[in-house]
């Protein structure tokens, strides 16, 4: 299945804040280390950099599921360094391969909801609990992770707002 990115996200490193929303740029150079002029705090410091988080894909797909339960998410609100549109939440598997413009990355694992995103205006620490369910529940005895992907980069190169994505063959 093929998608397209709808929208490139970064931030950098700003003291006092969180590495949440990120905001967007129409192009990237995206290395092994991950977005250029990104800054990813928890990677850093708790997963020593773990080239297996060097991007962040969430499905717009599932920003309007939340939309349509009442939250306002919009892109780049999750973190999420690359809105798709095209992939469902879940087509994306462990292990895929993904050719974005130049780049070409590897899902690694699914991203897990944190207490960065009560800072939120529309969450806030009232509403953080039950936005967090939302994201990570049991349905019907399944896990529903809506929180978004980790990506490794596997070929470093240039994304650009609009660029297709397409799912590599499995001998690639």
């Amino acid at each position: 299945m093929n998608g397209r990115v709808v929208q490139i996200n970064r931030k950098p490193e700003t003291p006092g804040q969180h590495g949440l929303p990120k905001h967007p740029v129409q192009t990237i150079h995206v290395s092994h280390h991950g977005l250029d002029g990104d800054f990813n705090r928890f990677r850093r410091d708790v997963k020593a950099d773990d080239p297996g988080r060097a991007v962040m894909l969430l499905p717009l797909e599932t920003i309007q599921q939340l939309n349509d339960e009442g939250w306002p998410v919009k892109p780049g609100d999750m973190g999420e360094n690359i809105t798709t549109e095209g992939i469902p939440y879940d087509d994306f598997v462990i292990g895929a391969q993904y050719k974005l413009g130049e780049a070409i990355i590897q899902i690694a694992e699914p991203c897990t909801a944190c207490k960065y995103l009560e800072s939120l205006p529309y969450v806030t620490e009232t509403r953080g609990v039950e936005f967090i369910t939302t994201l990570t529940r049991l349905e019907r005895g399944l896990l529903v992770n809506r929180r978004g992907w980790y990506a490794a980069v596997v070929e470093e190169g240039t994304i650009f707002q609009g660029d297709a994505i397409e799912l590599l063959p499995a001998s690639a």
